[in-house]
């Protein structure tokens, strides 16, 4: 007697294709992907065709930070800890007490302020070397950040009573008028020499 071959049943497998696109589809909604949120900064506009000349800046106005390769800060020259940067940042951003050595104020007429001097002609000017480290130039830009985030906490708490974030649109705009955040950042050259 000759046994018969079996046939061994086929898996149906079109459900399983509906399985693993239903999970790929519960994997890409449930999981959290981290975003780069990056640096919030407003680019200058372009430079007009027939602007030949370069704008100065009066002395007083221009605050320049400079990191070299090893990660030193230098502001107007002088090395200073980044501990210490957000503090200078936010005494020449403000200028509380209208110091002939630090940025010009002029009075403006700003909504719901009144008649007040802000200091509108200040400029940060950012430098760093080609081989500073990333990290460093992340803490300085942080540092720098901080100081016109604590200024504008620091009137919004005063005149409305909460923080900034916490502001309308029209309050924000009034608030950023008198603290507008002016940070040029220049090309890496090499200022630090060789790591």
């Amino acid at each position: 007697m000759a046994r018969k071959k079996r046939k061994v049943p086929a898996m149906n497998a079109t459900s399983s294709a509906d399985i693993a696109f239903m999970l790929l589809i519960f994997f890409l909604i449930t999981t959290s992907m981290d975003t780069d949120k990056g640096l919030a900064r407003r680019l200058p506009p372009p430079v007009p065709k027939d602007q030949k000349e370069q704008v100065d800046i009066n002395k007083r106005n221009l605050l320049t930070v400079m990191i070299n390769s090893f990660g030193q800060v230098l502001a107007n020259g002088e090395e200073i800890p980044l501990a210490q940067l957000k503090d200078k940042a936010k005494e020449f951003i403000d200028n509380p007490y209208n110091d002939v050595h630090l940025p010009e104020k002029t009075e403006e007429d700003v909504p719901y302020f009144g008649r007040v001097m802000i200091n509108n002609k200040h400029v940060i000017s950012l430098q760093n070397d080609r081989m500073t480290n990333y990290q460093a130039y992340i803490s300085v830009q942080n540092e720098l950040a901080k100081a016109y985030n604590e200024l504008r906490n620091d009137l919004s708490k005063k005149k409305f009573g909460k923080v900034f974030d916490e502001l309308d649109e029209d309050q924000q705009k009034a608030v950023i008028k008198i603290y507008p955040q002016k940070i040029s950042e220049a090309e890496p050259r090499n200022y630090g020499g060789k790591k």
